[in-house]
């Protein structure tokens, strides 16, 4: 005989929502929490009230007790939001674990990063953290960081490949083929209004190819420059992690030439590396200040085509450098061809904090900076590489 649950009473459930909503300190709901919902309570308490619990919870176990500056204790407070809360919530709140309770200290242990879970912030903050990391720590850091990467390489890389190789198709067509080099799907639907229904010599119809559309030889295929400039400084964190991926992706298209370039004060070009993000990533110093004159400085004297080349700068555009030079750079940079882009943010979170001001100039040179989600980012080089209006995503 089956037995069939009696469905909760909703007057009940919402009670035991609110509970969960407004912690301990919401006695006068009338519920008490007891199970999975007490430990529930429980790990939430431990985070957001300073350690203390319901009296449900406290009576569950020591894990409710609060964080405190114990490894093993924190691991299994990881352990157990894991297992209560989905993915994207237990995210947030091992970023709030971080930020509320510096716990940033703590992940210097194995055993704390074997109990995270992986997502780009952790890795902007385990990027961070490098410098202090023990031996014992940095293969578990690594591991860390390398699963990070490949989830955001198997999210991004099929569509940018696909959308930029269709974008550097279009820009190496040609209109007078040789035979061979005749793309005949193409030219058939430009000469579609040139169809006569009878002209063909067994009574078919015939399409007129008045022009012929094709591809230039692969040898002589028109190859586009792509430099990646990107701002290490501590807040572009989840930029420099979805940039490091970009820049492995473009750098697998043989038809691209792709430079990565990472700055703050001083300038490091990372290009030799980029068959390997993760090592881009423990390449990179987050923190410090910016130059982006600099910057600019050193990718421009990388640039031997202009016409042919995109230049990608992310960064929120504080500079610390001098902010004329820096303005004339990007104008004398358009002037000679160069598609220039001027990326706010390369990440899922929006628009961040930058200076307004050097955004207004850089939008009165005809660059303008704009946030950029990673979804995104693939149509934004395609225009740049067809040397079309940029698809600008709309600011919030």
């Amino acid at each position: 005989m089956t037995t069939v649950q009696a469905p909760a009473d909703p007057a009940v459930e919402r009670l035991r929502r609110w509970r969960l909503v407004l912690g301990g300190e919401a006695d006068g709901t009338g519920c008490r929490l007891s199970g999975r919902d007490a430990a529930m309570d429980g790990a939430l308490a431990a985070l957001y009230r300073g350690g203390e619990s319901g009296g449900e919870a406290r009576s569950r176990s020591a894990r409710s007790a609060g964080l405190g500056g114990s490894a093993p204790q924190v691991a299994r407070w990881l352990g157990d939001i894991r297992e209560y809360f989905p993915t994207s919530v237990v995210q947030l709140m091992q970023q709030d674990a971080i930020t509320r309770l510096g716990l940033d200290r703590l992940l210097l242990e194995p055993e704390m990063l074997e109990a995270v879970e992986p997502d780009v912030h952790l890795v902007g903050t385990l990027l961070s953290l490098k410098h202090a990391l023990p031996e014992t720590t940095r293969e578990s850091a690594r591991a860390v960081v390398g699963k990070v990467v490949a989830e955001l390489e198997r999210r991004l890389a099929d569509r940018t490949r696909s959308t930029l190789g269709g974008a550097l198709d279009r820009s190496a067509r040609v209109n007078r083929p040789r035979h061979r080099d005749i793309d005949w799907g193409r030219t058939i639907r430009a000469n579609l209004k040139n169809y006569l229904p009878d002209a063909g010599p067994d009574g078919r119809g015939t399409v007129v190819p008045e022009r012929l559309v094709g591809y230039a030889r692969a040898q002589r295929a028109v190859k586009k420059d792509v430099i990646l400039c990107i701002d290490q400084s501590g807040s572009m964190a989840a930029s420099v992690v979805h940039s490091a991926v970009f820049g492995a992706v473009l750098a697998s298209m043989h038809s691209l030439d792709t430079r990565l370039v990472v700055f703050d004060t001083s300038v490091v070009d990372l290009t030799e590396q980029l068959d390997d993000p993760v090592d881009v990533l423990f390449a990179t110093r987050l923190g410090g200040g910016t130059d982006i004159n600099r910057a600019l400085a050193y990718c421009q004297s990388k640039i031997t085509r202009p016409s042919e080349t995109v230049v990608v700068l992310i960064s929120d555009l504080y500079e610390g450098g001098i902010r004329n030079e820096m303005l004339k750079r990007v104008a004398a940079m358009k002037a000679s061809g160069v598609q220039f882009i001027a990326l706010l943010a390369l990440s899922d979170e929006g628009a961040p904090a930058y200076d307004h001001s050097h955004a207004a100039a850089l939008a009165a040179l005809g660059a303008p900076a704009f946030a950029c989600t990673p979804d995104v980012f693939p149509d934004i080089m395609a225009a740049a590489i067809e040397k079309r209006p940029l698809p600008v995503p709309e600011q919030r």
